[in-house]
């Protein structure tokens, strides 16, 4: 007869992981970490959070541009005709996704722009470059942080239109189809 108290080979392997996480853990715990109520996951689902947290903790800060081997380093947007810029775009967007790098609200930019937007502000952004499979890395293309102008007039839905303007007083401009749709790759699921 089975002692269904006994440990399982599994869960034996799964306690012991979580101990080496949570001692490697400890030299950066703070008060984010201690928010964090564990009790309510599985053993298993602790330790892949857990193993996410030290991943990230871990990780270098880097220029995007330096997260590749040999360093992406494209062509100055001045140097290249419309077409040459139009292939290299779409070999630049097909690396930053390899990298887990998912562009968003692009459709309001031509490719000069969106290009310029690469080269000039995510290439040389300095960022955790976390090597973990689920982690994406969304780039917001409005500059919604500067001015929500963008976002309002071509991606925001009539609902977060209407919420926005109730909540700072201010008019709406007016909405429009983004120009230049693109189907660019996503996270998935």
């Amino acid at each position: 007869m089975h002692d269904s108290r006994q440990p399982q080979p599994d869960e034996v392997e799964q306690l012991l992981r979580n101990a080496e996480l949570r001692d490697e853990l400890d030299r950066y715990f703070d008060e984010s970490i201690s928010r964090v109520n564990v009790q309510q996951f599985t053993l298993a689902a602790e330790n892949e959070f857990l193993a996410a947290m030290l991943a990230w903790e871990q990780a270098p800060v880097l220029p995007i541009y330096r997260w590749f081997d040999p360093e992406l380093r494209p062509p100055r947007p001045e140097s290249l005709d419309d077409r040459s810029l139009h292939k290299i775009l779409w070999n630049v967007i097909d690396k930053l996704y390899q990298k887990r790098i998912v562009l968003d609200f692009t459709d309001h930019l031509d490719d000069r722009e969106l290009y310029c937007l690469i080269f000039r502000d995510i290439l040389p952004a300095r960022e955790k470059k976390l090597d973990w499979p689920k982690n994406y890395i969304h780039w917001d293309c409005t500059g919604a942080n500067r001015d929500p102008d963008v976002w309002l007039r071509y991606y925001a839905t009539e609902e977060e239109r209407e919420d926005w303007a109730e909540r700072y007083d201010q008019p709406l401009p007016p909405a429009f189809p983004p120009p230049h749709a693109r189907d660019l790759p996503g996270e998935p699921g």
